[in-house]
């Protein structure tokens, strides 16, 4: 009869992620991991298997969190469009203040990922691409919406927008990691804001 686990696997895999995010896959010590968890080796090997399959579940939990909260904030019918991007951008913001370290912020695990991984563990990649659709999908109904109600220009198709703002919230992170501040943060939004109208 096999022993019952004696840890919070939740709790492990939270941790998990939070060390990856902080220093990425391949800095990622299995050593570090059991420091990070609480787990010792075998622990972290016959509940996860690997410690690409635990990163596997890091970034997915972390995708999945950081997608429901924007989905959400896009999704909010009782916002114009332009309050929902704007709610949006504001999270991008408070998030990055959120997980400053040493005047620096963490970035988003999914574009360090992107960077560090994607181009090279197509599991990884597999996992980007579809989290890149479903965030492309709601910005793009969001710029829509707002360019049938007038607060947006036509000029562009929702779809370029939408890969625009994409682009814009990536950019704010990997600024963030290099030391932009909230008014930086702010600025760059408000300027991303402002190129829908024109």
């Amino acid at each position: 009869m096999a022993r019952p686990r004696m840890f919070d696997e939740e709790r492990a895999l939270e941790a998990a992620m939070r060390l990856f995010w902080e220093k990425g896959y391949e800095a990622a010590s299995t050593q570090d991991l059991c420091e990070a968890t609480g787990l010792g080796r075998s622990s972290i090997y016959n509940t996860f298997a690997s410690k690409h399959a635990l990163f596997m579940q890091a970034l997915r939990r972390y995708l999945d969190t950081m997608a429901g909260g924007q989905l959400a904030t896009l999704e909010d019918a009782g916002l114009s469009a332009t309050e929902r991007l704007r709610a949006l951008f504001a999270s991008v913001v408070d998030i990055e203040e959120g997980n400053r370290r040493e005047g620096r912020g963490l970035g988003c695990l999914g574009v360090n990922s992107s960077t560090e991984l994607a181009g090279r563990d197509p599991d990884v990649a597999a996992l980007l691409q579809r989290d890149l659709e479903r965030r492309l999908v709601s910005l793009r109904d969001v710029i829509a919406a707002g360019q049938r109600a007038g607060e947006f220009s036509r000029t562009r198709r929702p779809e370029e927008l939408a890969r625009f703002l994409n682009a814009t919230i990536a950019g704010m992170r990997v600024s963030a990691q290099n030391g932009a501040d909230r008014a930086d943060l702010e600025g760059i939004a408000a300027c991303a804001l402002d190129s829908l109208t024109t």
